[in-house]
């Protein structure tokens, strides 16, 4: 940190069309208290000015070694840093990181960082699944680095596929999860493939009604923030969110709980952990309506019959897919909280479940939350009540130690 106490964090920008979003990233890390420096590439400020970053960040940019060399910046740079993130990272700055090349400032600054680090690739679909770059992602990882799935959208040109830009609003809550975390904290979570469920799932009952709840899926996406922060690759399945998608995860989109289902299986086929934070219908509607059921004066509606929809959690508990895999459920609990939760799960056979009490006021869509984390194995974890970030992780240690000590 400097002098004031603020975090120091270098803002890596790429050569790539995306450097344009990295002045939203820049401006979300220095209105949240960031001292930011930004060294760009020289092929960055073909894109976006020097004027630009230096206005934005208040801190002098260059690019080069041989500036203000009497305050050797290629090593100082690096070594104040507390965190330091590569947005847009375009395939040849990550195979230059991989191989320890350092011929610019930033290279050199990576290479000099003691601190977390964070790549935000950006580049078209076809150099993002070339093998070299693959092979350069997964060295990166291996040593530590947070590298973050691409997005899936449109490219340059008419191209669209994945390796466009995550969200900067999503990018930097990674970099506030990783900085929160410190470098001391480790990625644990490297090399496991997590599967989460969040949001509500919708069951029609006509063309425009449909029997649903009120998650709003922030739970599931801190969930997936956390994870992603602690190096795992995410695959979130979300049902009827309005949630911009998380930095890094795979997003598999559903709506009812019979898509969930089938979406998460598959998922889970290779995961290491799952964890059901989505709020699934136990119902739905026995026959779907055509056309919209209409209201008819004098005459009551016609009841609507209901027919069970599986039970996901329960299924996952007894398949269990891959050995060792660990299963984790939300109950949402009007009354006789952790008496239904122990009950729960006993009767669903998982090996974690996160009991809250819920409500029109509780929980959900709001940004904090409160819970117990019940295990198998008798332990109770009180988790008061905070940012869903915090209830999150509190899962991932749980799940971390179960899956060392498995």
């Amino acid at each position: 940190m400097d002098r004031s106490g603020k975090p120091r964090v270098v803002l890596g920008v790429s050569g790539g069309i995306a450097a344009y979003k990295a002045c939203e990233l820049l401006r979300r890390l220095t209105e949240s208290g960031h001292d930011v420096r930004v060294v760009p590439t020289g092929s960055a400020l073909r894109f976006v000015g020097e004027p630009t970053w230096a206005a934005l960040s208040g801190n002098p940019v260059t690019t080069g070694v041989w500036e203000d060399v009497h305050e050797v910046p290629h090593v100082r740079i690096g070594q104040e840093a507390d965190l330091v993130v590569v947005a847009p990272a375009t395939a040849d700055t990550l195979a230059r990181a991989a191989h320890g090349l350092a011929d610019d400032l930033l290279t050199n600054t990576l290479l000099t960082a003691r601190c977390p680090v964070v790549f935000a690739p950006a580049m078209h679909t076809e150099m993002w699944e070339h093998p070299a770059t693959a092979e350069n992602v997964a060295t990166l990882r291996r040593r530590g680095a947070v590298v973050i799935e691409p997005a899936v959208g449109r490219l340059t040109g008419k191209d669209t596929g994945k390796g466009r830009l995550p969200d900067p609003g999503e990018i930097f809550e990674v970099c506030r999860r990783v900085l929160a975390r410190g470098a001391a904290a480790g990625r644990d979570l490297a090399g496991r493939h997590v599967v989460i469920s969040a949001g509500g799932t919708r069951e029609p009952l006509d063309p425009v009604r449909f029997l649903g709840n009120r998650s709003s899926g922030r739970q599931g996406y801190a969930l997936a923030r956390t994870a992603v922060a602690r190096g795992a690759r995410v695959t979130l399945v979300a049902a009827n969110t309005a949630l911009p998608d998380p930095a890094g995860a795979d997003v598999v989109p559903v709506g009812t709980a019979v898509q969930l289902r089938e979406a998460v299986l598959k998922a889970a086929e290779d995961a290491d952990a799952v964890v059901m934070a989505a709020a699934v219908a136990d119902f739905r509607p026995a026959r779907y309506a055509q056309g919209k059921i209409k209201k008819r004066e004098g005459r009551e509606p016609e009841p609507v019959d209901l027919v069970r929809n599986p039970d996901v959690l329960a299924e996952l508990s007894a398949a269990r897919p891959r050995p060792g895999q660990v299963v984790v459920g939300f109950a949402a609990e009007t009354d006789d909280v952790l008496a239904n939760g122990r009950a729960k799960l006993a009767r669903k056979g998982c090996d974690l479940l996160v009991v809250n009490e819920v409500g029109e006021d509780k929980t959900f869509g709001a940004e904090e939350n409160e819970a117990v984390v019940l295990g198998a194995d008798g332990s109770e974890t009180h988790v008061p009540h905070g940012p869903k970030e915090a209830l999150a992780d509190t899962v991932w240690d749980a799940v971390v130690h179960m899956l060392n000590a498995g």
